[in-house]
């Protein structure tokens, strides 16, 4: 069961009086409802206070980038120790967004210019990003879609999915469709099971993922209603964007075993964030609590070039470093692939420790997590099958149909399930013979 704690429960009857019960709080519509969106909020519902030239600084801010938290995710802040906290720091506006780095970009990762229809993005070959949504239920400070999050003007309406869905229904290539935003969840349960429903009726298309930020911001979103309008869609995938330990809370919790309890594989994107989570032992212990709870690690992200993001870079050393202290040193499965989202749209390139020493033709020198090095022999005689492109007659390895597991016969086939024969009929049958000569 999720925690009410005393915390809450204050920061929850100063948002809506002293009748405010746990049902409330824990009700996503409620959250939507008391939004924190002020400084002076922020102020009463912590009960801390920022100096006068801290407080300038920030307004100043939010005259350019709104702020925008849930209840529940302010509720996590360390108000002993806000400034500190990492929390505060991915929600909070801070005056270091305002300095645009002359290599700072809107779009850094040239989505609109890889859109051939409007909420579209098609930068690979077989899958495609689906904008369905511009609004979050927080503004994370460290997101790569300002330019969109939070932009009502630009919110995709009915008539720009339908366009997005004919365009996936004729392009044959797409095996994969991730719908993102902002977060999909953010859409009403009807309007998002109408989606779903379409891009399940598109043949070609094999698997669909939703990238959401609900679990950690607004876990409630995620109630039995939600999970059996995804249940019936499935197989589905859910990405989700945990950054720090402390965020994966009883009610993130509870909402991740409904998830996967439904049968969706779950997955995790995290984002190295100076001051967040550019330590060894932080990142290994967010993984291994993300595996706890059934969440595979995915990608360890590079601070994109999204403007107003320099204070959260890092340099790309610190993120080879935290890799070589999980490499190794914790399971595999635990371990995600660091990567850059390559700037100007050339999609995620990975970044690993270098355990290639050496190499001649036949003998490989590597070195392990220890600092072991090793050799590997190889082959002295390597027989290629020859290639000569020509797939479709291929006669060698290229049979990749699925294997045929059964083979029944007699009386078997006709209790089996998987066969319409409905009768057996002996070969020297007179009836069908005489059938069969009047025919």
């Amino acid at each position: 069961m999720s925690i009410y704690n005393e915390k809450q429960q204050k920061i929850a009857k100063k948002l809506s009086g002293s009748k405010t019960t746990y049902a409330d709080w824990t009700d996503w519509n409620w959250q939507m409802q008391h939004i924190i969106h002020d400084i002076d909020q922020v102020e009463n519902l912590l009960e801390i206070n920022f100096e006068p030239e801290e407080r300038q600084r920030l307004l100043e801010t939010l005259d350019k980038i709104p702020l925008s938290i849930t209840p529940y995710y302010l509720s996590l802040i360390d108000r002993d120790d806000f400034h500190n906290d990492p929390i505060f720091k991915q929600s909070f506006p801070c005056p270091d967004e305002l300095e645009i780095d002359r290599l700072d970009m809107s779009d850094p990762l040239a989505e609109d210019q890889d859109s051939p229809v409007a909420g579209i993005t098609h930068r690979y070959p077989d899958r495609v990003l689906f904008h369905v949504s511009n609004l979050c239920a927080m503004y994370c400070r460290h997101c790569t879609r300002k330019r969109k999050v939070g932009d009502r003007d630009s919110i995709p309406d009915r008539q720009t999915v339908e366009k997005g869905l004919e365009y996936l229904r004729n392009a044959p290539e797409v095996r994969d469709v991730l719908l993102s935003g902002g977060d999909p969840l953010m859409l009403s349960d009807d309007y998002l099971d109408w989606i779903l429903g379409e891009l399940r009726k598109i043949k070609h298309i094999q698997i669909i993922r939703i990238g959401s930020r609900m679990p950690v911001v607004l876990p409630y979103r995620v109630n039995d209603t939600l999970v059996d309008i995804l249940k019936k869609h499935n197989p589905l995938w859910f990405n989700t964007h945990f950054n720090h330990p402390r965020e994966i809370t009883a009610s993130a919790r509870q909402a991740l075993q409904k998830l996967a309890d439904a049968g969706l594989p779950l997955g995790n994107q995290t984002v190295l964030l100076a001051g967040v989570n550019d330590c060894p032992r932080i990142i290994k212990a967010l993984v291994h609590r993300l595996v706890e709870n059934r969440i595979r690690p995915y990608y360890l992200y590079q601070c994109d070039l999204s403007e107003g993001l320099s204070h959260f870079r890092t340099p790309v050393g610190k993120g080879i470093e935290i890799m070589e202290s999980l490499i190794g040193h914790t399971s595999g499965f635990a371990v995600p692939t660091y990567v850059i989202d390559a700037p100007g749209g050339g999609g995620k390139i990975p970044l690993s420790p270098n355990y290639l020493i050496s190499l001649s033709t036949n003998k490989v020198v590597l070195r392990n997590y220890e600092g072991v090095i090793t050799t590997y022999k190889e082959p002295d005689s390597y027989q290629p099958i020859f290639c000569n492109r020509k797939c479709d007659d291929c006669k060698l390895q290229l049979n990749l149909t699925d294997a045929e597991e059964q083979d029944a016969t007699g009386i078997e086939k006709l209790l089996s399930d998987s066969y319409d024969d409905i009768s057996l009929t002996p070969e020297d049958n007179v009836r069908l013979e005489r059938r069969n000569n009047d025919e």
